[in-house]
């Protein structure tokens, strides 16, 4: 009898640790998701972490190209936790002038059997020069969907305004890719991949 009395005692209090675990999970795994929405609204409040504006227009009539300074524009990509797609840039870095547009590419695959979705999201170091970093087209300001096996290539344009600090000598333009997928699919929207 006490054995049973122990049993049972036994299997409530796993049946709770096992709750709180499956509740710790879930939790995780939403926060997960979160993390791109926290991440703007936390770079738009604090100005923090180098996070890259809008799109913004480029008029070569009414941006000065600055041919006495050069400044080192690095590039650098990361997947976050649980994203597969194969990700970087086409060229590592370029010496510009500022105010002179200039186009890069990232490449991306999705090595998976099936389409998915992702999110790029940009910032830029030093903090300071994120101010001064202008993007017209960036694969960043809309989400990217590549079928299973597919790959692309995508493209940035950007210029730094001339008034760019002139300690800045050298800069790292990084982006990171999240898995978007299920929030996508949540949404209710379609998944027609590229």
């Amino acid at each position: 009898m006490k054995d049973s009395h122990t049993n049972l005692q036994h299997q409530q209090r796993t049946g709770r640790v096992l709750a709180k675990l499956v509740v710790i999970v879930v939790g995780m795994f939403g926060f997960g998701f979160a993390l791109v929405p926290i991440y703007d609204v936390f770079c738009d409040i604090t100005g923090l972490n180098g996070k890259t504006g809008a799109r913004t227009t480029y008029t070569a009539a009414t941006v000065a190209v600055d041919q006495e300074r050069t400044v080192t524009v690095q590039f650098t990509a990361n997947n976050n936790a649980g994203m597969s797609w194969e990700f970087h840039p086409m060229v590592n870095q370029v010496e510009i002038h500022p105010g002179q547009l200039t186009e890069v590419k990232f490449y991306a695959r999705n090595p998976s059997s099936v389409a998915m979705v992702a999110q790029a999201v940009p910032s830029v170091v030093p903090f300071i020069a994120a101010d001064y970093l202008h993007k017209t087209e960036c694969f960043c300001f809309t989400q990217q969907t590549l079928a299973g096996g597919a790959f692309v290539e995508m493209p940035v344009i950007f210029y730094l305004d001339p008034a760019i600090p002139a300690e800045v000598s050298k800069l790292t333009l990084s982006y990171t890719l999240f898995d978007v997928t299920t929030n996508f699919i949540n949404a209710g929207s379609n998944l027609t991949a590229n």
